[in-house]
């Protein structure tokens, strides 16, 4: 059984959104030390203000680059990695090129380095969007992958790369694939802001929320701090090679979504409606019977999260609008 107590942990991509709550969590759960790489592209210092009292190490570099991922492991003693590093769904619109080779390059710096023995267990963070559009429903984790984004087909090539590694040379690695995570900290400045955090912070700055195409488009939102502290139950008991989804097994559509955010934040304007996006996926409902087969998993009601995600908003976002 594997476990990370007393151990000295990197997680790249740390400083960002589920990455940051994953480093809280693993010092909550006795981690030695724990080490984060970020390009700060969407992270930021701010999300390790409560790690940082325990001790976190931040290097403000690049995954990309794997003589410095070598340094690190070697400078620390890096045993276990969580690999958490990508750039945003909306940025394989703007630099659909850099958007799959961030996935790519990452995690095959990773898994040479595990191959080299530099480290023992790599922990690798897919996404929901692998699998596109549903071709059944629920979906489990042999569902076709299918990919509708340089971003979600990077993510695919990542898994693939893992899935082979491990068969040709009998790596300790397996796959974590969060689909729709929110909650605090997820970015919400510019325009790879998620749903969620944009539309709060339109409503919070007085204008309309929008909705773009038919609003019947599907997803499964799950709280990212029941995604961090399955992740972590998983990361003891998880096969080699394997992928597990982690979801509510259950969707909303985005009309649904943003009403339910007009209702808690008291919006009573308009909602506008726009034209839909190229590659939009459209429906996502996730089957939970892998991870319940393998551990005690709880989950945050959707109103629940959402009345916590939209307080810290309203606390973080003030009038700092620029969409």
């Amino acid at each position: 059984m594997r476990s990370i107590n007393n151990k000295n942990i990197l997680v790249t991509g740390g400083a960002g959104f589920i990455g940051s709550h994953l480093v809280d969590a693993l010092y909550q759960n006795g981690a030695n030390q724990v080490v984060v790489i970020d390009n700060m592209f969407l992270g930021d210092e701010k999300n390790l203000s409560e790690s940082k009292k325990k001790g976190v190490i931040l290097y403000k570099d690049d995954a990309e680059f794997i003589e410095t991922l070598k340094f690190i492991i070697k400078e620390h003693k890096i045993e276990i990695i969580f690999n958490c590093a990508t750039k945003a769904l909306n940025y394989s619109f703007i630099n659909p090129r850099q958007s799959y080779e961030t996935n790519t390059k990452i995690i095959l710096n990773l898994l040479e380095l595990l191959r080299e023995k530099d480290y023992s267990t790599l922990c690798h963070f897919s996404t929901s969007e692998v699998y596109g559009t549903a071709v059944y429903e629920p979906m489990d984790e042999q569902h076709p992958k299918n990919p509708t984004t340089l971003y979600a087909a990077g993510k695919a090539a990542a898994d693939l790369a893992l899935e082979t590694y491990v068969r040709m040379f009998d790596l300790d690695a397996f796959i974590v694939r969060p689909f729709n995570n929110y909650g605090p900290r997820q970015n919400f400045r510019g325009p790879l802001a998620g749903v969620i955090p944009l539309t709060v912070k339109r409503i919070l700055n007085g204008i309309s929320p929008e909705v773009h195409g038919s609003g019947k488009q599907s997803r499964d939102f799950i709280f990212v701090k029941d995604t961090v502290v399955a992740i972590l139950k998983l990361f003891e008991v998880q096969k080699r090679g394997e992928s597990i989804n982690i979801s509510t097994n259950g969707q909303i559509t985005i009309k649904e979504l943003i009403e339910k955010i007009c209702l808690e934040m008291d919006y009573k304007g308009e909602i506008v409606y726009k034209q839909s996006r190229n590659s939009d996926v459209f429906c996502h409902n996730a089957s939970n019977k892998k991870i319940n087969d393998l551990i005690e998993y709880n989950l945050t009601s959707f109103k629940i999260g959402l009345s916590q995600t939209i307080d810290w908003y309203k606390t973080e976002v003030g009038k700092d609008y620029n969409d």
